[in-house]
């Protein structure tokens, strides 16, 4: 029986380095060396550089590659850092079509750098398809989608990005931050290029930054190689280990996460005092149908707006589960300000015209007991009312 033949749990754990072959220890070892000794003036070995190949980076590159059903993966010092790379694939005269309300970051990537070097871009609703393919133009080379969206939750329909792209011999990204493989996978999809912040719901626990890009065409990953080998932003071996400790446990993580998402985002829906629940796991989601063909559940992200700024900035005063602060997919539930936080980067007015107001808070949810966050939940938000009530009313 091999590998594959197994269920995606069983191969979190039961993979080609489920043990050291050299001392049975079953953990991959931290290879530290920056550089290796050769046999002789005539042959070298695997490794010569640990920026071009590293043994410790190398297991979580194939480990990732093999859960994302891709033939190369590549892991990088952050989850910019593997999109920035990526985004080397284009040349100057390009065109990019991105989904409008991405990750501050790449939003920042390609507003204000890709530009400098020639770069064109097109921001558009990717849940339209027909916007999609206005947005078009010859030299268009590249659809860039997160699904679902950060932090409005917006789902596009990878398969039919997908094959938009190939009709315009273009090629298509796919972050998958917030489902992980556990719950998603565009390669399977059409996709050409996965990528991940593995800082989030991979490495799981809030104690690294690291980025992973995958691809299934061998030449495209001969090209993607290159690239890393040149740019040199490659994830450190300490880094990387933590990354696959994590994923041995993503599946009960994302699975008891998942479970305390869809209560919480219940009870948030049915408050008076919360004016909107973004969440694909709702069936009035306007794109629940596409998101239930394409993943394999809601995931464990979602936001939420407020009935106003100032009775946001009380509940963030008093509720005390939830840490406050940027970055999401860890074992603690997280609680960001998209405003101030993950998108800071784009201006108010364009953060506005997408919908992304001052009043929206986005929640990462973790593995404490949804009861508890529940309780939590509720009194700050009664406290907050009341002072808010007590101030003048909310507005």
């Amino acid at each position: 029986m091999s590998n594959h033949d197994y269920s995606f749990e069983t191969q979190l754990l039961h993979n080609q380095y489920k043990f050291d072959p050299a001392t049975g220890g079953v953990s991959v070892p931290v290879q530290y060396a920056s550089t290796y000794h050769q046999p002789s003036v005539d042959k070298f070995g695997k490794y010569d550089y640990s920026r071009s190949l590293n043994p410790t980076r190398e297991a979580v590159e194939e480990i990732i590659a093999g859960l994302e059903g891709g033939t190369r993966g590549f892991a990088f010092s952050s989850g910019m850092a593997a999109i920035s790379t990526a985004f080397l694939l284009l040349s100057q005269g390009d065109h990019v079509v991105v989904t409008e309300d991405v990750y501050g970051g790449t939003f920042r990537m390609v507003s204000q750098v890709l530009t400098r070097f020639g770069i064109e871009h097109t921001f558009v609703d990717m849940t339209d398809l027909a916007a999609v393919k206005e947005a078009v133009r010859p030299n268009t080379k590249l659809f860039y989608a997160e699904t679902p969206s950060n932090p409005l939750m917006k789902v596009t329909d990878i398969q039919a990005i997908s094959d938009i792209a190939k009709e315009h011999g273009a090629l298509t990204f796919v972050d998958n931050t917030f489902m992980t493989p556990y719950l998603q996978r565009p390669l399977e999809l059409g996709a050409d290029i996965v990528l991940h912040s593995a800082t989030k719901f991979l490495g799981g626990h809030s104690d690294t930054v690291s980025g992973l890009a995958v691809v299934k065409d061998e030449e495209l990953g001969n090209r993607l190689y290159s690239l890393q080998n040149a740019f040199g932003a490659v994830l450190g071996v300490q880094d990387a280990w933590l990354v696959m400790r994590g994923i041995k446990t993503l599946s009960v993580r994302m699975q008891q996460s998942q479970e305390n998402a869809i209560k919480i985002a219940n009870f948030l829906k049915d408050h008076p005092l919360v004016k909107k629940v973004h969440y694909p796991g709702f069936e009035d989601h306007p794109q629940y149908e596409i998101h239930k063909k394409q993943s394999y559940g809601p995931g464990a992200v979602l936001s939420f707006e407020l009935e106003s700024e100032q009775l946001l900035k009380d509940f963030v005063n008093n509720v005390k589960l939830p840490v406050f602060a940027v970055s999401l997919g860890a074992v603690e539930s997280i609680l960001s300000y998209p405003t101030k936080m993950s998108h800071a980067a784009m201006p108010a007015e364009v953060r506005e015209k997408r919908g992304i107001s001052d009043s929206l808070l986005r929640l990462s949810v973790g593995l404490e007991s949804a009861d508890d966050m529940i309780k939590d939940f509720e009194e700050s938000l009664r406290v907050s009312s009341a002072h808010a009530s007590h101030q003048g009313g909310i507005r």
